[in-house]
């Protein structure tokens, strides 16, 4: 699963809910919870699960939905359907996720979860909730983490960097995926590449958008360039080769080539498929 770019979309605004695959986003996320005003709940409940049902909705995209902490009437519409997968907002442990997990079940089989690691709890518990069964990715929020620490929001994040790094460190140790953090100044799309790169410096697997025009500068740098295509190309190559000659051991342009760098020859390649299939 390749989640460069993960956008919301209020789920109270159904015409747009229905333009949001063609953003060109790897997840779209329908959005129940922040973006929605409390009086309007309900009504996004009923948006979001009449186009979830709709025959003519068949997006390429991974269809997320974001629930509400108190959960239960969310997932009331899944009697009738069911999205890709789950988001839930200000994870603080694994508690949370069981019995998110459990309600879930009762509709069905289990769905992947994205766990949002938005308050201080949720960052220390961050590697007990990547090792949690349905959590498939760790997503992480800064803004609301600055407010539940009271901390001041800076350009270059240094009052966020810690918690950024734990949870995509607990997410590589538990083997599941590193969202990073929304970029809110939707006019700025040069310190939103910016932003992006360093969030794959970091590790970060892809990164929210909460405007359709942040996806292409998102999707753009996480696809990599001919560069990197190339000895991605070298090193699966002679990882071939090696396996054919029974060698545990190899070398690609005077470098030593172990797991960790197939890994991430593998994850270039990857990328660099997804971004020939969709035109980027």
């Amino acid at each position: 699963m390749v989640r460069r770019s993960v956008m919301f979309t209020p789920g109270d605004r159904p015409e747009m809910l229905r333009k949001a695959p063609g953003s060109g986003a790897d997840v779209i996320v329908f959005d129940l919870e922040d973006a929605v005003a409390p009086e309007r709940k309900t009504e996004a409940r009923e948006a979001v699960a009449e186009i979830l049902a709709e025959s003519a909705f068949d997006p390429d995209c991974e269809v997320c939905v974001r629930v509400n902490p108190e959960f239960e009437d969310d997932l009331a519409m899944f009697e009738h359907v069911r999205p890709d997968c789950l988001m839930v907002p200000k994870v603080t442990g694994t508690n949370d996720l069981a019995a998110l997990d459990e309600a879930v079940r009762e509709y069905g089989d289990s769905l992947p979860v994205l766990a949002l690691i938005e308050n201080a709890a949720g960052v220390l518990a961050a590697p007990e909730i990547a090792s949690h069964g349905p959590t498939d990715a760790l997503v992480f929020g800064a803004e609301d983490l600055s407010a539940d620490i009271g901390a001041t929001r800076t350009s270059d994040g240094t009052e966020v960097l810690y918690a950024r790094e734990r949870v995509v460190i607990a997410a590589s140790a538990a083997g599941c995926e590193a969202i990073d953090t929304v970029y809110t100044d939707i006019e700025d799309t040069e310190g939103l590449a910016d932003e992006t790169r360093f969030a794959i410096q970091l590790g970060y697997d892809g990164k929210m958008a909460i405007h359709p025009a942040q996806v292409g500068p998102i999707n753009d740098a996480f696809t990599p360039d001919e560069d990197e295509i190339e000895w991605a190309d070298r090193v699966l190559d002679a990882r071939q080769q090696a396996d054919r000659d029974a060698r545990g051991v190899f070398r690609v342009d005077g470098e030593m080539i172990d797991a960790p760098l197939i890994a991430r020859a593998e994850r270039i390649r990857e990328r660099a498929a997804l971004a020939d299939s969709d035109g980027t």
